[in-house]
């Protein structure tokens, strides 16, 4: 999902990109008349920053396919992480707004079409809703970074487009969607029936708001269920605006619902509902853990958790150490750090060690920060004045505990959560920062000396979502891809995505699968039927 990934996946979003090129156009105007972007190491404050060509039009809740206000009346602000101002006032959810949403989609279920719809009938809303996200491409895009702020193109070019093809890769799964026969002992017939769950509960996260958006909504509505979809209260600004689109798009009414809100009061009543059927959920563990006990102490409801990582990224002997400086600096960076599936564990080989620490710190001075506006920025802020200081927290634990600091360290500027790209050598495995899910442009880089060794020292983490390998030898990627505990081993590239492509964690990174095929069984009950037979020509 970002333009320096070597997936061709991401080749194709990048060449395919409707319609930035107006905006990109007007922001290489800007530089052009004297602003210039800044590295981290000028220490500048950042620029009068671009006004965003969007606005925010969409603040309610959307309840039973109407913009409706939250019933307490109230809103909370939903901020621009470039310039910590308010970008529009969003309804606040509680539990009184989960209670209309589940009621509507409740009867969306019972009553409604959506799931006595034909599966082709369903696929086709999907494919109509795709093709409106590649119309509203630009706007989406801009509402992304606006209340992100992760770089424009990286929203406009990678994630729209993985958005659009998410969507039509759902929308060719609700037709395909079927059972069983079994040939069971005796004069029996029986169907193995799978059968949409009912009402789903979704709570996304902030650092990818329409991706995750996709992850959670696609399955869920390819197999014939419907949703109540809490946004984070980071960012809820454009599932909303999907969410429009999608009954443009000839979604009826209640099928869709989405509240905005804060975790303790909307996302605990909706995990907690005893009319939802299912719950997912994607975020950190601690949180996850809440989620999880809500669902079984409400009427034990299925959950699916896709939670943190701490995922390491091997850099073995045989490297090529300037290609595995790149591909580990975007492991780490990409999305200012926010993933959850970031290569926050560097370990390189001692035969390459010093090498690789003088090549990534050089790699990480020239990393652009700035405006995300702005052709060329590769970060933008962190998403809030909470996240801000949590990593600059880690930073100092970093120093603290003795690990070398060999570059930024501080923040970027005098305004916006924006963090100078750090990098820490001589880390150990029991340090902090080599232990937390730090979630921001901190790269830790860890010293080893063989395959044995580093195997122990990666899986010795509460987490495993993801782990990635840089080797050019083909029996060392097959050793370590299947002895590293992670859902997903990336080999020689990292962060690659496709619908197709199953993702999800190992241990306390979570439970259940999102992507391709496993995530249908995330939203499906299955059902045995079984039928007498009277003197049957066959068995």
């Amino acid at each position: 999902m970002a333009a320096r990934r070597t997936s061709s996946l991401i080749a194709r979003s990048l060449s395919s990109s409707s319609g930035a090129a107006s905006l990109l156009l007007s922001l290489g105007r800007n530089r052009s008349r004297g602003r210039s972007i800044y590295r981290f190491s000028t220490a500048a404050a950042v620029e009068k920053p671009i006004t965003p060509p969007v606005q925010a039009v969409y603040t309610q809740h959307l309840i039973n396919g109407q913009f409706v206000d939250a019933a307490s009346g109230r809103t909370f602000p939903a901020y621009d992480p470039r310039t910590e101002e308010v970008i529009a006032h969003v309804a606040e959810g509680d539990a009184e707004d989960i209670n209309r949403a589940v009621a509507a989609a409740r009867k969306a279920f019972d009553e409604g079409p959506w799931p006595k719809m034909t599966p082709y009938e369903r696929s086709r809303i999907l494919l109509r809703f795709a093709d409106l996200v590649e119309k509203h491409n630009d706007e989406l895009a801009a509402l992304e970074t606006w209340n992100n702020g992760k770089p424009y193109e990286q929203s406009a070019k990678s994630e729209l487009p993985m958005l659009s093809r998410l969507f039509h890769y759902y929308a060719g799964w609700a037709d395909k969607i079927h059972g069983l026969t079994v040939p069971g002992d005796g004069n029996h017939h029986v169907q193995v029936l799978h059968e949409p769950i009912g009402v789903a509960g979704q709570i996304i996260p902030w650092n990818f708001p329409l991706i995750m958006f996709a992850w959670k909504v696609g399955p869920a509505l390819a197999c014939g269920n419907t949703i109540v979809l809490k946004t984070a209260e980071q960012t809820p600004l454009t599932a909303l605006y999907a969410a429009k689109l999608f009954h443009e798009a000839g979604l009826p009414p209640g099928v869709l619902n989405v509240v905005s809100g804060y975790g303790p009061t909307a996302g605990a009543a909706l995990a907690s509902h005893m009319d939802v059927d299912k719950i997912a959920f994607t975020g950190s563990t601690d949180t996850g853990k809440i989620v999880l006990e809500l669902a079984a102490r409400s009427n034990l409801k299925p959950v699916t958790l896709e939670l943190g990582g701490k995922s390491p990224f091997i850099v073995c002997e045989d490297a090529d150490v300037d290609k595995a400086v790149e591909l580990a600096h975007f492991a780490l960076f990409f999305n200012q750090g926010q993933c959850c599936c970031a290569g926050s564990r560097t370990y390189v080989h001692e035969l390459v060690y010093d090498e690789f620490i003088e090549k990534a710190k050089a790699r990480a001075k020239r990393r652009v920060v700035g405006d995300p506006f702005k052709q060329g920025v590769e970060q933008g802020p962190q998403i809030d004045s909470e996240q801000f200081q949590k990593v600059l927290r880690y930073i100092r634990s970093g120093i603290e505990s003795n690990a070398t600091l060999e570059c930024g360290g501080d923040r970027f500027g005098s305004k916006g959560y924006f963090i100078q790209p750090t990098v820490f050598s001589n880390v150990q495995d029991d340090m902090l920062i080599a232990q937390d899910e730090i979630f921001g442009p901190v790269q830790s880089i860890l010293k080893f000396k063989n395959l044995d060794e580093v195997i122990r020292r990666a899986n010795t983490s509460r987490y495993g979502l993801a782990a990635g390998v840089f080797t050019k030898n083909i029996d060392t990627a097959n050793t370590l891809s299947r002895a590293l505990r992670a859902g997903t081993v990336w080999v020689n590239c990292f962060d690659v995505f496709d619908a197709a492509i199953p993702f999800g964690g190992y241990k306390m990174s979570g439970i259940g699968r999102e992507k391709g095929i496993y995530s249908l069984n995330n939203y499906l009950q299955v059902k045995a039927v079984v039928t007498p037979l009277k003197n049957p020509a066959w068995l």
